[in-house]
């Protein structure tokens, strides 16, 4: 009789944790969701978006080569003399102006704004970089735990098929149909099942610290793929056309070529170094004088006001400087000869990064479509088992053998899907294509 029992029972876990885990949907989050938390807590992001910022107004520095300066001016004295056999003097002076000064050609001025406005560039692409790695890290994140929860479940299943079988084997032996045999091999597996639901329940533990750690937050329930499950399509199954964007749109690759050309700047602003410079200044002000002197005295101190201006052009050309400008010039060529190393060694790192990704996702691909494959096929292998058990043909060890290959494939089952969407997510930033518009499509995989 227990054995004519035994599918009902080994479904029944899956049923309760089926039902456990739709009675929480209410209170899971999806992936964007979190996303859009993690955005205002990751310090990795944080800190890369602070350096941005920074990158913006160091720009904006720059373009203050290109306008004049003007400055103010002003002091005030007060002074006594006190010359021999006679009173002291008493002296107030005020003085006032306003200077300013621009530059009206320096070679090195418009290298250096446009040194400044890539360095903003790549500060972007590294940002843009840093919000890639958080879509990722966070995904692997969340589909960890819930691969763990799947783990876990199937564990607890399977171990209380497990029990079942271990419960008619006792039966069995006190009746006299089995042997001592029976009873100790599922023993044995059943002790086995129960070392195999620790190690699954602590890794969820630790799978949840660190998708909470992404937030801030502490038990966040993310939510799980809406069942039937259907896996997003890849744009493109040609792998060179994804080589190709990530060739041209890789933050990586648009960091390098902006390195390459912020060192041809260096070498132009190295060259400045031997053209001459020309300024223009102006400045006007005014000085007032009073001091305790009457008449023709205070008239030779010059007591009173005066006012004063100028205007003037500055050229400088160096002539010699010691050979600085030339090992200069020599410096940043070399430095163009590395960026431009640098540049292919990110051009081709890209390429290879997009390629494994992309048989990376269609291996996942086929794996998932073999274990559902796998999965119906063990289900059937377990039924015949479990019939052939009960009419003598099978002994215990094969139905326990039959339960836990399809627990197992309903593990690795349910951690390959996963895998595809985060690795579909992996390959578009391996090619630079990943936005965070794409947590939408993935939402829409999830239970709503």
């Amino acid at each position: 009789m227990p054995l004519v029992q035994a599918p009902r029972l080994i479904l029944q876990p899956l049923a309760i944790a089926a039902g456990l885990l739709l009675a929480g949907v209410a209170q899971a989050q999806s992936l964007q969701e979190l996303y859009d938390a993690a955005r205002g807590y990751d310090a990795t992001f944080l800190a890369t978006r602070a350096s941005a910022d920074a990158a913006a107004a160091r720009a904006a520095q720059a373009e203050a080569l290109l306008r004049p300066t003007l400055g103010l001016q002003a002091t005030g004295t007060q002074s006594r003399t006190d010359p021999p056999n006679s009173g002291g003097i008493n002296a107030t002076t005020l003085t006032a102006g306003l200077s300013g000064k621009y530059s009206v050609y320096n070679a090195a001025n418009v290298p250096t704004i446009d040194k400044a406005r890539r360095g903003y560039a790549v500060a972007q692409a590294d940002f843009e970089a840093a919000e890639q790695d958080l879509i990722v890290r966070l995904a692997t994140a969340y589909f960890d735990v819930l691969a763990a929860k799947d783990a876990l479940t199937t564990s607890r299943a399977n171990k209380t098929a497990i029990a079942e079988q271990l419960a008619s084997a006792k039966r069995n032996f006190e009746v006299g149909t089995a042997t001592i045999t029976d009873t100790r091999e599922a023993q044995a597996r059943y002790d086995l099942a129960v070392a195999q639901e620790l190690a699954a329940d602590n890794d969820l533990r630790v799978k949840r610290v660190t998708l909470d750690q992404f937030v801030g937050r502490v038990g966040v329930e993310p939510k799980g793929l809406a069942q039937p499950v259907a896996l997003p399509a890849l744009p493109s199954d040609n792998v060179d056309t994804w080589v190709a964007t990530g060739d041209d749109q890789h933050p990586a690759v648009r960091k390098a070529r902006l390195g390459l050309e912020v060192a041809q700047l260096d070498t132009q602003i190295a060259r400045a170094g031997d053209k001459p410079t020309l300024d223009a200044s102006a400045s006007i002000g005014g000085q007032n004088l009073h001091n305790s002197l009457n008449g023709a005295q205070a008239a030779a101190a010059g007591v009173g006001t005066t006012k004063t201006a100028s205007v003037g052009l500055t050229f400088t050309y160096p002539l010699y400087t010691g050979g600085l400008t030339q090992n200069r010039i020599k410096e940043t060529l070399v430095l163009e000869e590395k960026a431009r190393n640098d540049l292919d060694f990110a051009r081709r790192s890209v390429a290879e990064g997009t390629r494994r990704a992309f048989f990376g996702v269609q291996s996942l691909k086929a794996q998932v479509s073999a274990y559902e494959a796998a999965e119906a096929s063990t289900k059937l292998a377990l039924e015949a088992t479990q019939l052939g058990y009960k009419v003598g043909v099978r002994v215990n060890l094969d139905v326990l053998n039959a339960q836990t290959q399809l627990y197992s494939t309903q593990r690795d089952l349910a951690k390959a899907r996963y895998d595809v969407v985060v690795n579909s997510l992996k390959l578009r930033q391996a090619s630079g294509q990943l936005r965070a518009e794409d947590l939408s499509a993935v939402n829409t995989l999830l239970l709503k």
